[in-house]
């Protein structure tokens, strides 16, 4: 599904998905010929779970570093 749609679906702004992607949190599932970012099932839990992460007090960097780990569930994590 293309940005606004998946932003949507996921409860965040286009912009603040936009962002995620600027920053290294989040990269499209397909990019078509024509640069259009299209996102899939996965992508939108991730999207949640940045959310999610955000909501409870961890800053986009940190969420960003626990990705670079490769942690991508809540189990674990405490805040």
């Amino acid at each position: 599904m293309p940005t606004g749609a998946a932003a949507k679906k996921a409860g965040v702004s286009t912009q603040s998905l936009q962002y995620y992607i600027m920053v290294g949190l989040l990269k499209p599932g397909k990019v078509t010929q024509t640069g259009r970012r299209l996102f899939g099932e996965r992508d939108i839990e991730r999207i949640r779970l940045i959310k999610k992460l955000n909501a409870s007090g961890y800053p986009l960097r940190a969420i960003r570093e626990l990705f670079l780990e490769g942690r991508t569930d809540l189990k674990g994590i405490k805040r």
